[in-house]
């Protein structure tokens, strides 16, 4: 069983007449106050009350004034925070079937039927046994005569629904867990600070990160920091490791590197499951190399900080979709647990995902350890794969007799390099000679063009911008110059990262194939641009360091405003026609009106908003927030909306705005960037290898079919290629948009959460209605 999301116009009755609790429970993760607030509000949306359970289920079995009544504005000012506001506890109470008497009967009490709860496996299992127990603990508080058969009828069957939150990615059935993205990016900034000062002194550094049972974050950060060595609990390294890894700090040294960095996940140990611990491999190091080594244990440093912008909006998504899941549950319906599939929200068996779970545990226990990586699932295993690639001592001494050439097009995006520098050296691996085109198109007509080795793109895959220089210009005009440098330097396929422009001259070198026999090469694009606008993927990299700068400022922003007077903020951001960053990041910064190209709107929209404002700021509520996509309107400007606001506000608010710029663009990539980068360049040059051996003919290149030239995009869960030609049709050039975008059904959650009455329907077709009238009505008023 697999359900996805809330397509409910009658979402607002729905929950009349019910209540929903909320509780966090196990260790705490970043994002969890995401989703109690999309809980709360949503449940309040719904019609239903909605109750905070405080200190996880201590506060169940304690009850009283740990069990509360939340309203909208409980919920204000909590989703940039880590931790979790309504606090969690281990409960050792709620084992035993006395405390759970307490617990049901503290909420047979409120007339609480329905149960989110948000934890780890172990929580999530206790909410399933307290599920199965349910009549039973009824028949015994009744028969005790703590409740009476009226307050026993009213709660006669309970629904649990749960949402995973673990910084360790731990739990099977879902992509992400709550808190790992944010758990990453507090590791990379420590190790991005380490190297710096690991270079200085010439030094190895030895990390311990968490995961007792699960290397997902310290095989993440290896591949996100380009570390030398991983130690993770699922693999094990074969028996003579200590000599291979003494081998692989030796070669990395002779490449001209300063530093070492080793990963250790706490958990981590030896074929024979005994540990290796952080401070084995310290030992080690110094003993047989001598090398000046120190180590760093991150602790609980991990689980602190701001939950990242992709934490908040996946709470916020999980929380909108366990509301509607407890809402539509029947006496039948088994309890679920809330997952991310792709970009998509959906509910499994809770049970049957905490078997798969526990079942890894099992695998590794037994020493199955590829069964372990299996049932871990794709992401993991592909995570692993890469990172064995990468982690070759040197590249083979055979060579495949390819050149490939990488190039970047357009506007620099973060992340671009560690796509670049995978790229070389998996190329490397392959056996090819690799080539760097510097200033895309404009320098591979005017031969900027040298070969790049292994230690030229060393510690690529932390660096912000494009190392290769990137221009905008299209290849059209100069066929001829790259044509005869194609010839010249012998180049036999083309990797373009890069945005918009990579795929429009990519689509140029297709139509160019008929009159230049020499473009006739194979050749990939990889998405790379911070408006994630490129068609065929639903992610471009860049996007997500764009996403979390700006929700980082706008914490910033909101913040400045603490102590004031009443003050409502207009930001500008980023992304051409493309809504997508001003969307997302009005959820993950709680904005309160989001003004894109693709949802169009009128001056009785923006009135509305300004009322709406109005209103919220006649209660509690201080701080207003409103962004604006750079080209939503040609009309209704930032200085326009600016000025609409502050004149409607007079005497209740006043206007700030902000025009975020190029800072958008900058910045050290976050670790999905680095991640997705490396990933996307690998496949790529995969599929580039196999298609010039294809086309080879006599030791000449031919490609002229429509799948030699390729756009590698990220489709729900898959990477997938697909030729540029078939995407024409999913792509409006005017405006450089997909005519399709994924993200478009999350603008009725933001608008939800800020207090907005519209209808919940969330499905792609309800979406394209609901867009079409808009347009429709809004040029009939023109």
């Amino acid at each position: 069983m697999s359900h996805s999301s809330a397509n409910h116009p009658e979402a607002q009755t729905l929950g009349v007449g019910k209540a929903i609790a909320v509780l966090t429970s196990g260790g705490d993760a970043q994002g969890m106050n995401a989703a109690v607030r999309a809980v709360v509000r949503v449940g309040i949306y719904t019609g239903a009350k909605v109750y905070f359970v405080h200190e996880g289920y201590q506060g169940l079995v304690d009850g009283g004034d740990n069990i509360r009544l939340a309203t909208w504005e409980s919920v204000s000012m909590m989703l940039q925070l880590g931790g979790t506001v309504i606090g969690s506890a281990r409960c050792q109470d709620f084992r035993t079937r006395e405390g759970r008497l307490k617990a049901a009967c503290n909420l047979v009490k409120k007339g609480i039927t329905n149960l989110c709860v948000i934890g780890g496996d172990g929580s999530l299992t206790g909410a399933d046994t307290f599920r199965a127990e349910w009549s039973g603990l009824l028949a015994d508080l009744l028969k005790a005569g703590r409740i009476t058969s009226e307050e026993a009828k009213a709660s006669s069957y309970l629904n649990i629904v749960g949402m995973v939150g673990s910084i360790d990615n731990d739990f099977c059935g879902t992509d992400m867990t709550i808190g790992t993205d944010s758990a990453l990016h507090r590791i990379m900034e420590i190790v991005d600070a380490i190297t710096t000062t690991a270079q200085s002194h010439q030094r190895t550094f030895v990390l311990e990160v968490m995961g007792r049972h699960c290397g997902y974050l310290a095989l993440v950060t290896a591949l996100a920091c380009g570390a030398d060595w991983v130690f993770i609990p699922e693999t094990p390294p074969e028996a003579e490791w200590e000599e291979h890894l003494c081998r692989r700090l030796i070669e990395t040294r002779g490449r001209g590197s300063r530093l070492n960095i080793i990963i250790v996940a706490e958990g981590a140990i030896d074929l024979q499951g005994n540990p290796i611990t952080s401070e084995d491999v310290k030992k080690l190091v110094v003993k047989r190399l001598g090398y000046d080594t120190r180590v760093t244990v991150l602790g609980h440093v991990q689980r602190g900080g701001t939950p990242s912008a992709f934490d908040r909006i996946l709470g916020s998504r999980m929380g909108v979709e366990a509301v509607m899941a407890l809402l539509e549950a029947t006496p039948d319906t088994p309890a679920c647990v809330v997952s991310l599939s792709g970009n998509h929200a959906i509910r499994l068996p809770l049970m049957e995902c905490v078997q798969v779970t526990k079942d890894v545990t099992k695998a590794m226990n037994e020493k199955r350890f590829e069964d372990a990586v299996n049932l871990r699932g794709r992401n993991f295993q592909n995570n692993w794969n890469v990172y064995k690639v990468l982690a070759h001592l040197h590249p083979p001494s055979t060579k495949s007799g390819y050149t490939l050439a990488i190039l970047n097009v357009g506007a620099p995006a973060a992340g671009m390099n560690a796509a670049v520098r995978a790229a070389v050296r998996i190329g490397m691996i392959n056996g090819h000679r690799m080539l760097a085109v510097q200033d895309g198109f404009d320098g591979l007509a005017k031969g900027k063009i040298e070969e790049i080795g292994w230690s030229g793109v060393g510690g690529w895959v932390g660096q912000g911008g494009s190392r290769l220089g990137t221009k905008r210009v299209l290849p059209k005009k100069y066929f001829e110059e790259i044509s005869k440098n194609i010839s010249d330097y012998s180049i036999h396929g083309l990797i373009i990262i890069g945005g918009f422009e990579a795929f429009t001259g990519g689509l140029e070198i297709i139509e160019g194939r008929s009159k230049y026999e020499e473009l006739c090469i194979p050749l990939v694009v990889i998405p790379a641009t911070v408006s994630n606008n490129v068609p065929g993927s639903d992610f471009s990299i860049g996007a997500d360091t764009a996403l979390n700068t700006i929700s980082n400022t706008c914490d910033r922003i909101k913040q400045s405003a603490a102590g004031t007077k009443r003050r409502v903020f207009i930001i500008e951001t980023m992304g051409g026609y493309c809504g997508y960053l001003a969307t997302m990041a009005g959820l993950s910064a709680g904005a309160d009106a989001a003004y894109i190209y693709e949802d169009p709107f009128s001056i009785r929209d923006l009135q509305r908003n300004v009322e709406h404002l109005t209103e919220k700021m006649k209660t509690t509520v201080k701080r207003g927030l409103v962004l604006r996509n750079e080209k939503c309107n040609d009309n209704y400007t930032t200085d326009f909306i600016f000025n609409l606001y502050s004149e409607e506000g007079k005497g209740i608010f006043d206007c700030r705005k902000n025009v975020l710029g190029h800072m958008q663009q900058g910045g050290t990539p976050t670790p999905f960037d680095r991640n997705f980068g490396t990933k996307m360049s690998a496949k790529a040059i995969t599929w580039i290898t196999g298609k010039i051996k294809e086309c080879s003919r006599h030791g000449r290149i031919f490609a002229n079919t429509s799948d030699s030239a390729c756009l590698l995009g990220m489709r729900k869960r898959s990477l997938v290629f697909q030729p540029l030609t078939d995407l024409k049709d999913q792509t409006d050039f005017e405006h450089r948009l997909p005519k399709d975008q994924w993200w478009l059904k999350l603008c009725p959650i933001l608008k939800i959460l800020a207090k907005y009455n519209i209808s919940l329907d969330t499905s792609e077709k309800a979406q394209l209605e609901h867009i079409t009238q808009k347009r429709a009505s809004v040029e009939s008023h023109i």
